[in-house]
C-alpha cells in the first residue's frame, strides 16, 4: 500500500508517519520508485503499537524507542519484552532503601519474581509508605489478600496475551492502562455491596 493508504488505514497522519520513519520507530517501506515506497500489514501493526505507547500510555519518545527496541531484539524472551513494556508504564519512585527491601521481602513471601531493574517494587514501597504516613498502614493479612486478588487478575491477563511479541506488548500497554479503571470500579462496587450485606 502507499503511504496515503497506510495513513487512512492506521488513522495516523502522513506527517506523523514521516516523523516516525525519520526517528527510526517505523521501518522504511520497500522503494517502488525514487520518491515512493510500499508498505504492508507489518507497518500497520507497528503504527498501532506506537499509537498505543504514545496516545494511550502517554510515553515519551525515548521510552517508546526503548520499548520498540526490546520488541525488535530477537535475543530477548517474550517475558523480558513484556517486562520492558510494563516497566515503562510506571513513574519513577524514590523510596528509602529500607522501604524497597521491605517491598522485595513481600515479593519473596508471595513467590513473585520481578526483574531487578523494575521500578515496581519501589512504587509499591512508596505506596505502602504513604499509607503508613497517614496512619492507615496495611497489615500483613490485608497485603496477602490483595496479593492473592492481584495474582488471580494477573492469571486472566497473562492467559489472554497473544503469542506475537508486538501484539502482546500492545495488549500489555492498552490492557493495563484501560483495564485498571475497570478493576478499581469493580472494587468500589464490591465494597458497597459488601457493606450493604453487613448492614
Amino acid at each position: 500500500m502507499k503511504m496515503s493508504e497506510l495513513s487512512a488505514r492506521s488513522g495516523v497522519a502522513i506527517p506523523t508517519i514521516k516523523f516516525y520513519l525519520r526517528e527510526g520507530l517505523l521501518r522504511r517501506g520497500e522503494l517502488t520508485s525514487r520518491t515512493q515506497a510500499s508498505y504492508d500489514d507489518t507497518h500497520l501493526r507497528r503504527l498501532r503499537l506506537i499509537r498505543s505507547l504514545v496516545e494511550v500510555a502517554g510515553l515519551k519518545l525515548d521510552v517508546v524507542k526503548r520499548v520498540l527496541a526490546a520488541v525488535d531484539d530477537e535475543s530477548r524472551t517474550r517475558h523480558e519484552v513484556l517486562g520492558t513494556a510494563h516497566s515503562s508504564l510506571s513513574a519513577p519512585a524514590s523510596p528509602s532503601v529500607e522501604d524497597v527491601k521491605h517491598a522485595r521481602r513481600l515479593l519473596a513471601h508471595w513467590g513473585w519474581q520481578v526483574h531487578t531493574q523494575s521500578p515496581l517494587p519501589a512504587a509499591l514501597a512508596c505506596a505502602l509508605r504513604s499509607l503508613d504516613s497517614v496512619g492507615h498502614p496495611m497489615n500483613e493479612e490485608a497485603l496477602d489478600a490483595y496479593a492473592a486478588a492481584a495474582a488471580a487478575v494477573a492469571a486472566v491477563d497473562v492467559s489472554e496475551l497473544p503469542a506475537d511479541r508486538t501484539d502482546a506488548v500492545e495488549t500489555v500497554v492498552v490492557g493495563t492502562l484501560l483495564r485498571e479503571p475497570v478493576l478499581l470500579i469493580l472494587r468500589r462496587m464490591a465494597q458497597e455491596a459488601r457493606s450493604a450485606r453487613n448492614e
